[in-house]
């Protein structure tokens, strides 16, 4: 019972800071409805089985299990996710990355700081989220447009802070189609 409280604290303390961060970002409904499915039966119960409070719970379900459910459900939920922008292509008959629409890179980039911040509390620093999005494999999964637009978002964050990255981030519209 003690991991279902923490757990619930974890992940509504982690979606009140990408809410702030999506109004900065200038996507506040995005803020809003980001991440309602981490309180689905499916996605919720995993994670206070696998608490572990420093890290998210998919990485113990994957190791108990061999798979996470709940990461498997919510990347197919959460658009901000780049593994939702796997899809088939017909011109070489494989799945790959799609790129990216950039209110959704936006989401990314609010969600990657507000982990950070949630998981490693007073030791977060500005560097920490280029730090591990450059430690793991998102880059070579993702589109290499989508892979750069964050990175560059993220190497700006570190050498100028949040206030003026999501400045930034806000001016930046989609182009229309």
């Amino acid at each position: 019972m003690l991991h279902f409280f923490k757990h619930f604290c974890t992940i509504t303390r982690h979606r009140h800071k990408v809410i702030a961060n999506c109004f900065r970002a200038g996507i506040p409904w995005q803020g809003l409805f980001h991440d309602l499915s981490k309180y689905s039966p499916t996605e919720f119960l995993e994670g206070a089985k696998y608490y572990l409070g420093d890290r998210s719970p998919t990485e113990a379900a994957r190791r108990a299990q061999g798979y996470s459910k709940a990461w498997l459900h919510h990347k197919g939920l959460n658009k901000h996710h780049f593994e939702y922008w796997i899809d088939y292509n017909p011109v070489t008959h494989t799945y790959g990355p799609v790129k990216m629409p950039l209110k959704y890179v936006k989401e990314m980039f609010c969600d990657r700081v507000a982990a950070g911040k949630t998981y490693l509390g007073k030791n977060y620093t500005d560097d920490n989220p280029i730090q591990y999005f450059q430690g793991g494999i998102a880059k070579t999964i993702m589109h290499p447009e989508t892979a750069e637009l964050l990175e560059g978002w993220l190497f700006r964050l570190q050498r100028d802070g949040e206030d003026k990255t999501f400045k930034y981030i806000k001016s930046i519209k989609e182009e229309k189609q």
